[in-house]
């Protein structure tokens, strides 16, 4: 029986650009948290943070539960979900530009998201931020802790 895997994830900034920090939170098999993480980036924006969690948090996953684990990723993000599952077809297909004919932005995070997301295929759920959801509550402090360097 493969592991199942519930990933939350977070990212923010203080200022766009500005400091920021992404975090996320792993629960397996519908256990209490097994797992929290978080990271800082001095000079950054909101999308490459939230994206930066989805990332970091699909490889730790892949590291410390090998074996093709069924992921679920719950993200706050609208960018990320929508990227991911609609958005990024499009993007490879028409040469990494947008509709508009412009470069997509972030696209090395974005390759990186993708290639690991055809490996381990989780499935993408998408929660209200500050909306009182435990787990993404949790990521939100985390993420405040890296960007306050706690």
């Amino acid at each position: 029986m493969n592991e199942k895997l519930e990933i939350f994830t977070d990212g923010g900034c203080h200022g766009n650009p500005g400091p920021g920090g992404w975090a996320f939170r792993i629960v397996a098999n519908g256990k209490t948290i097994v797992h929290e993480l978080n990271g800082f980036d001095a000079e950054t924006t909101n999308n490459r943070m939230e994206l930066q969690a989805v990332i970091e948090a699909l490889r730790y996953a892949g590291t410390v539960y090998p074996g093709n684990p069924d992921i679920v990723v719950t993200t706050d993000s609208t960018y990320v979900r929508n990227g991911i599952t609609q958005w990024i077809r499009k993007w490879k297909k028409n040469g990494w530009v947008t509709a508009a004919r412009q470069p997509v932005k972030n696209r090395e995070l974005w390759q990186s998201l993708d290639e690991i997301s055809e490996i381990v295929r989780p499935k993408w759920e998408w929660v209200r931020g500050h909306s009182g959801d435990e787990h993404n509550e949790a990521c939100d402090s985390l993420v405040q802790a890296a960007i306050r360097g706690n």
